[in-house]
């Protein structure tokens, strides 16, 4: 049994995630993108409900003010596309409060990255083209698997995500044994669907493929572009391997009035709930106003990759000090 000073994760994991780390370095290096650091205590954080955040209070005698731990760099990485800085990249800690289990830790590794005037479907190439590149070791079979969030959800509970019927949800709940699921979500679509695809969906994709999961009902997306031709879908995927949700990519919403009233909703959402208050990002809103240049952009999560890489069980496995003994 290992002392409480010692890192959790044995030194071969620390090794190999300094290999995986200067793999991703090379692999943007040699496709130009630029490597940027921004900072993770800001004045705004994000407005996602979903989303639970740490705070701190700055003395600046006499004052102080509140600043919050970044819970995705996304923000301040926009700031500096609508800056001129062209495509970039970033290796950096999220934080997000009340996240801790098998595949969480409050205190977590990102990297994100955007594409200029890359399509979603040319970004989600390049993700599998990265996966695929760092997994070739110990997942030299790993196949690759496209398909649209509608189609997967019709696929395994015979119901339609766009459209929403809760008593069609609520039965299919039941039979699957979350009699819970209507208490838990009402009459929210966007729970709805988040507790069946985590609950009845998810498990179920296919072992050892590289599942990219796009075309997400617009209720669930606050920062991507809604399609022209269906706007009750966003352009924005997400990145499963076994299962396990290793990253979230969107071709990015550029109009700053439409993400000012998504943001305004959330605040909304926030208030009805209970939830912690927040305020808009204004340094934000006005790289939007600026001039955002067309991009897509995706974050994915390196010590769930690294677990896949390695063979590991739970998060406490790959890091050198999670929560429990940081």
């Amino acid at each position: 049994m290992r002392a409480s000073w010692q890192p959790a994760a044995d030194i071969r994991q620390l090794r190999q995630r300094a290999r995986l780390l200067a793999a991703i370095r090379q692999f943007f290096a040699c496709r130009e993108v630029l490597e940027v650091e921004t900072p993770l205590l800001c004045r705004a954080t994000g407005t996602d409900p979903n989303l639970n955040f740490f705070s701190s209070q700055f003395h600046q005698v006499p004052h102080t003010q509140t600043l919050f731990l970044q819970t995705s760099p996304e923000f301040a990485m926009k700031r500096l596309l609508a800056a001129g800085s062209g495509s970039i990249y970033q290796i950096c800690k999220a934080f997000r409060n009340g996240e801790a289990g098998r595949f969480h830790n409050p205190e977590f590794t990102l990297l994100e990255w955007y594409r200029l005037d890359f399509t979603l479907q040319q970004l989600m190439d390049e993700v599998a083209e990265l996966l695929l590149g760092l997994l070739r070791a110990g997942l030299p079979h790993l196949a690759v698997l496209r398909i649209s969030y509608q189609q997967l959800f019709k696929q395994h509970t015979g119901l339609d995500a766009l459209a929403f019927n809760r008593q069609a949800y609520r039965q299919y709940a039941v039979s699957r044994d979350h009699p819970e699921a209507d208490m838990i979500c009402g009459e929210d679509h966007a729970l709805w669907l988040d507790f069946l695809f985590s609950h009845c969906v998810q498990n179920s994709l296919p072992g050892d493929t590289l599942c990219l999961v796009h075309g997400y009902p617009a209720i669930q997306s606050s920062l991507a572009r809604l399609l022209p031709e269906d706007t009750r879908v966003a352009e924005r995927f997400e990145v499963f391997i076994n299962g396990l949700e290793l990253g979230n990519g969107f071709f990015e919403l550029c109009d700053a009035d439409e993400q000012e009233s998504r943001f305004d909703r959330e605040i909304a959402h926030r208030q009805q709930h209970g939830l912690p208050a927040v305020a808009k990002d204004q340094l934000f809103l006005a790289a939007l106003k600026a001039g955002l240049p067309a991009c897509s952009g995706v974050a994915i999560g390196l010590d769930r990759l690294l677990m896949i890489a390695s063979g590991c069980d739970a998060i406490t496995q790959v890091l050198a000090f999670p929560v429990g003994n940081a």
